[in-house]
């Protein structure tokens, strides 16, 4: 599905992070509807390394880009020159920049900085130089515990990520103002959700890992009170949808991407259960975190007027089409490593 009536035919499209989860499908939506155009993934992919949390350092997969046919370039943010190296080879017209740490529990203030912050500077100076539109993922973490609705321009980030994401915004504030002639648009990603997201792997959305226990025959297990634990969840084609109206928008800014209706966790384990014809109850477990986010829903009218962004999946609806990237998954991913 085309999302508007920009034709990318013939142009050139780089995305950062491009083996990850939002950068892998965007990288297919290009190559499927535009078959023409000449896409650039540059990803430092997977490795073995981890943070002092346990989670793994990269999250790209080669995995997620089976079928790609464009070209790949193998390298690391936080390095200017192979950034800078791509200009030797490459004139941008559309940047989508999605590399990141994008681990909330990561609080290794210097290397989230490093990686999120510094490395934003070299991308808006790529996309001033050659006039390239830049399309770059901002975060509802930007919100701390802010009560709903969330609006951008009210934030209080209360973790490193969040506040990494929100420095980010602030730049490009300023490059929108210092720098008139270029177009930047920032999208905070609230909870998104959808195919290529499972080598996220501890950080993948509940509605997969939900999924993931009930068809190992286990009751999904939540927080307790998760009929009140209420998230916005976003399905990757909405987000999708964002990016591409994104590009065409008259006006520069930073927009919310959800849907505006928040949704609780036991509503997806419920809707999973339904989808799959099982009946295991729910497992509670205390929630061992401290300062939880209980409540997120996106303010999204400005997203609506300016970008023309109008989410088309329900929570019912999204859950559904992806069941057979869930179960497909599983087959292949979760059961021979049992």
């Amino acid at each position: 599905m085309q999302y508007s009536n920009t034709d990318f035919n013939n142009k050139t499209i780089l995305i950062t992070g491009g083996a990850g989860f939002i950068g892998a499908n965007l990288a297919f939506y290009f190559q499927e509807n535009f078959p023409d155009a000449t896409i650039v993934i540059f990803d430092k992919f997977r490795s073995e390394a981890r943070f002092s949390n346990g989670n793994l350092q990269s999250f790209g997969h080669y995995k997620n880009l089976i079928g790609f046919k464009g070209d790949i370039v193998c390298g690391d943010i936080n390095d200017a020159d192979a950034l800078n190296a791509l200009s030797d080879t490459y004139s941008f017209d559309y940047i989508f920049h999605e590399a990141a740490i994008s681990d909330t529990r990561v609080y290794d203030q210097e290397i989230i900085m490093q990686t999120n912050v510094n490395s934003f500077y070299t991308i808006l100076e790529m996309a001033k130089k050659m006039d390239a539109k830049l399309i770059y993922a901002s975060s509802a973490a930007t919100y701390g515990s802010l009560p709903s609705p969330q609006t951008v321009g009210k934030e209080s980030p209360e973790n490193p990520y969040g506040f990494s994401k929100y420095a980010m915004d602030q730049i490009a504030y300023r490059y929108m103002k210092e720098f008139p002639q270029m177009h930047i648009v920032g999208l905070k990603y609230f909870n998104v959700y959808g195919a290529r997201e499972f080598f996220k792997d501890k950080t993948a959305s509940t509605i997969i890992q939900f999924g993931h226990q009930i068809l190992a025959g286990k009751a999904p297990r939540l927080f307790e009170g998760s009929d009140k634990i209420v998230r916005d969840f976003i399905y990757i084609k909405d987000v999708i949808q964002a990016n591409i109206k994104a590009c065409d928008t008259k006006t520069c800014g930073v927009f919310n991407v959800g849907t505006g209706k928040p949704r609780s966790f036991q509503d997806i384990a419920d809707i999973l259960q339904k989808e799959l014809g099982t009946d295991y109850g729910t497992e509670y477990f205390p929630n061992p975190f401290t300062g939880y986010q209980m409540h997120t829903q996106a303010e999204i009218d400005t997203s609506r007027e300016v970008l023309g962004y109008e989410p088309e999946w329900e929570l019912e609806e999204g859950i559904k089409d992806y069941l057979p990237e869930i179960i497909r998954m599983y087959e292949e991913e979760v059961v021979p490593n049992r």
